[in-house]
């Protein structure tokens, strides 16, 4: 099961995101942001942004939402993003 293991703020809507198998890559979440729902309109506040935190592996901020690290994973899998994180250093 891939967990979260470490979250980098690089700028108002970008996250490094390190997992559990060893690997890590930058997640865009503008288009997250531009939807501005009740959950997602307090993470354009760049401060809000960055408070977000690690719990059971997954990412999530004060106000509930949530991200599965699987699928983030599997987001960053797909658009060629992940790197291992020896490949990075």
């Amino acid at each position: 099961m891939i967990k979260l293991v470490k979250t980098q703020y690089l700028s108002p809507a970008v996250l490094r995101l390190t997992f559990s198998d060893g690997t890590q890559g930058d997640y865009d979440f503008a288009p997250m942001l531009a939807t501005a729902t009740v959950l997602t309109r307090p993470l354009q506040d760049p401060e809000y942004f960055k408070s977000g935190f690690l719990a059971l592996g997954a990412l999530c901020w004060k106000n509930g939402l949530e991200f599965n690290a699987a699928s983030l994973h599997q987001d960053l899998h797909a658009a060629g993003k992940l790197v291992s994180v020896q490949q990075a250093a």
